[in-house]
């Protein structure tokens, strides 16, 4: 292996990175603020540096509205499509199979989350959406900021949709003569 594919072995993935955010015309630092990574990070994956961990790649993918064969090129040339390599020690895959992460949504702009991490401080408030893809760390699907009022009024607005789904239940006819000061539905 030449030195240069050593300084850059994900040279094509961040070759391509760096076509799409230019044909999009964004620049290193909104990409890198839409992702929530640094600039100099970004900077390393559009080199062939770095290879952007899965999360990082799903987020990119995801920011620039990428179609499912777009997206698969990206993950093969990341690396992610190869089995893991069999250790001595390891037989727990002795079967020679692998796990697949599969994103899928019924709606297209919407991403279905079974987990969820808030981090706030006085400034504001992450929220992280994950999915669970059958290791012990799930998969970031998105990350929204936000200031501590707007994270109120999320809360808020969450806990009055949620109350007006609550599904009404009518009162039984034994209930009728007992309750006479409470509305009936």
């Amino acid at each position: 292996m030449s030195e240069k594919q050593q300084e850059q072995p994900f040279k094509k993935l961040g070759d391509k990175l760096k076509t799409i955010r230019q044909k999009l015309h964004e620049s290193v630092a909104e990409v890198s603020g839409a992702v929530e990574i640094d600039e100099p990070m970004l900077q390393r994956i559009e080199q062939g540096k770095e290879r952007p961990a899965e999360d990082i790649l799903m987020l990119l993918i995801n920011h620039f509205g990428m179609q499912d064969d777009e997206a698969a090129s990206l993950w093969q040339l990341a690396g992610y499509d190869q089995p893991k390599p069999q250790h001595d020690h390891d037989h727990s895959d002795d079967n020679n199979t692998r796990s697949a992460i599969l994103v899928m949504a019924v709606d297209p702009r919407v991403i279905y989350s079974d987990g969820v991490q808030v981090a706030a401080n006085k400034n504001g408030v992450i929220v992280s959406f994950s999915q669970a893809n059958g290791t012990n760390s799930p998969l970031t699907t998105a990350k929204i900021g936000m200031s501590r009022e707007q994270a109120y009024a999320v809360v808020q607005t969450l806990h009055d949709a949620l109350h007006r789904s609550e599904q009404r239940q009518l009162p039984s006819p034994a209930d009728k003569g007992d309750k006479k000061d409470e509305k009936q539905f």
